[in-house]
This record gives structure tokens, sequence and C-alpha cells, in this order.
């Protein structure tokens, strides 16, 4: 067996030192309709996502998701499912109309997000 010279074996315990133990950050983002969309453009979104394979089940009447019966709080879960799988980029963002979601840090319309 090969003899590991010291520096090789402190470079490896340093590597798994910072491996397990820096904390991770979270990169999460989230789309979500912004608080002046009309009801008009909140249904379209809901629509155009669940037409495009957004499961939407969640948001219909005994869903995960469907409390806060609000609909603002169903077209952000649908327009957040919609941009987590289609590659988190703004486009992905953009829905009806041309109205962007805002691209946010936090999910501001309670525990339900995708």
């Amino acid at each position: 067996m090969a003899k590991m010279s010291p520096l090789i074996l402190f470079f490896l315990l340093l590597s798994f030192i910072m491996i397990h133990y820096l904390p991770v950050v979270s990169s999460t983002k989230f789309c979500v309709a912004g608080v002046d969309s009309t009801s008009l453009q909140l249904q379209a979104n809901i629509n155009f996502g669940c037409s495009q394979g957004v499961d939407c089940r969640a948001i219909q009447p005994g869903g995960s998701c469907f409390n806060p019966n609000k609909l603002i709080n169903h077209a952000s879960y649908v327009m957040n499912a919609y941009y987590q799988s289609h590659g988190r980029t703004q486009e992905a963002c953009k829905f009806v109309f041309g109205v962007y979601g805002i691209i946010t840090a936090t999910y501001p319309y309670g525990d339900c997000s995708y």
C-alpha cells in the first residue's frame, strides 16, 4: 500500500470538514403572482399552468393547497409549480398577457408551495 503524504492527508481531512460542517446556502427561488394582478390575469395563469402539465389537484376543493381559498394563492401555487418544473428561469415566470410573476426567495402566500 502506498504511503500518503502528510500534505495530501491534511487536504483530505480539511475537505471532509468543509463539506460536512459548513452551512449550506439555499438558492431556492419562487415565482408568485403580484398583488396587483387582476382576477382575469390570475385565472388565465391558472388555466395556462394547468394545461401545461402542472398537477392542479392540490388547489381543487379538498386538495392540500385549496385553503386559503383565494385566487392569488391558487395562481401563485400554479405559477410556482410551472416555474420550478421549467428551469427556474425568468422566462418560466412569464405568463399569460405577457405578465411576469415575481421571483422571490420566500414564498409569501402561506405554507403551500411547490
